[in-house]
């Protein structure tokens, strides 16, 4: 019989005091999700106005700082437009001028008929019958309190990112007082720069992926008559940012509205044909060609982080989830102890994309010489 594995005791205890710490960490972050939520949403807009704020100092003749102020302004206006655009267009769209609420019973109940006789079936049950156990006031009763929630959960966003904006004139004392020896120092702001990097990358091929698959949704939306065409293509666009669920939501839920719209099955089979083209083709040809190393995820992780911070922080936890996966990889990938985590986070073993660049060099060099040694 084969003798089990021994671990030194060391080890054991070590291994047993982070998990130990991990737990504590999940339920601190859970309990304290209502203070750490707009924080990390915070954390995310301050990313994006640095990232904003580079890019309008490079391509404009603005100084650091008016290039600080221009970046603030555009970001915070697009997350209060973002709310606003969300929040009104859903509105409008499931209010009485837009007819969805007087169609969706009797479009129902046609679908219902018309399923029934593909299966030759009888006695088709309507749509009235079907929901007489779902408490349809306990979901619209919920849905109200999560849009008060947004609306109070954006004020104390704009609180914690204006402390963080008035940090940032310290910051750099601070790092000079933690770490005095300048290796040490450039080693932290490496750190930092990595995380940053990752961030910003995942952020900028979302973005641009996303407006791509905006384009052709609207013209596809726009082709078949879809009523609120805009805002649809505007959801589209917000839920790409929270991976697997993003598209399933873009893909299937205007033609769902197509069905309560139109008599025809035919505007809702072109939507749905459609959206699923333009969202293979974007995520399995051009958005792995895009991401490159900025977001080097193995894929298993990512759905895991979509549940785990989906659990503790609901909607805002699935729309962080992957940056705060590449935050935990590059910050893990730091430390000796931690290091292995890292790589079982990492897409392909190599949490550093620099780092791997260089070993697969390094190993195409060695083959090289070890080739030509073997010829002569």
């Amino acid at each position: 019989m084969k003798n089990p594995v021994t671990m030194q005791s060391s080890a054991v205890s070590r291994n047993a005091a982070a998990l130990i710490a991990t737990v504590a960490a999940g339920a601190a972050v859970y309990w304290l999700r209502d203070i750490l939520t707009p924080l990390a949403m915070a954390l995310f807009l301050l990313i994006m106005i640095d990232g904003v704020k580079r890019t309008v100092a490079a391509r404009t003749p603005l100084n650091d700082r008016w290039a600080g102020v221009a970046a603030l302004v555009l970001v915070v206006l697009a997350f209060f437009a973002s709310i606003g655009i969300i929040v009104n267009g859903a509105a409008g769209f499931f209010g009485e001028a837009s007819g969805v609420s007087q169609n969706i019973g009797p479009r129902i109940d046609q679908i219902i008929r018309d399923v029934y006789g593909m299966a030759r079936l009888n006695n088709p049950p309507t749509a009235q019958e079907l929901i007489n156990g779902v408490d349809i006031r306990g979901y619209v009763a919920s849905i109200a309190i999560q849009a008060q929630g947004i609306a109070s959960g954006a004020f104390f966003v704009m609180v914690y990112l204006g402390f963080l904006l008035a940090s940032q004139i310290g910051f750099r004392r601070k790092i000079v007082a933690m770490f005095p020896q300048k290796r040490q120092r450039d080693e932290a702001i490496a750190v930092f720069e990595r995380v940053r990097g990752g961030v910003e990358g995942y952020i900028w091929v979302q973005t641009v992926t996303g407006a791509m698959i905006c384009v052709v949704a609207w013209i596809l939306m726009r082709a078949v008559g879809l009523q609120n065409a805009e805002f649809w293509t505007f959801v589209i666009f917000i839920v790409g940012f929270i991976p697997v669920l993003g598209g399933a939501v873009a893909g299937l839920a205007p033609p769902l509205f197509a069905l309560v719209q139109f008599p025809s099955y035919w505007p809702a089979l072109i939507l749905l044909v459609g959206l699923q083209t333009i969202l293979f083709i974007v995520g399995n040809m051009i958005q792995p060609r895009m991401q490159g190393d900025n977001q080097n995820i193995d894929p298993v992780v990512v759905l895991l982080s979509l549940a785990f911070w989906g659990k503790l922080w609901g909607v805002v936890g699935m729309f962080l989830s992957t940056p705060l996966a590449v935050m935990a990889m590059a910050i893990l990938a730091e430390f000796q102890g931690s290091r292995w985590m890292a790589i079982l986070l990492s897409g392909d073993g190599e949490p550093y994309a620099d780092e791997g660049k260089s070993n697969r060099k390094k190993a195409g060099e060695t083959e090289t010489e070890t080739e030509g040694r073997a010829g002569a």
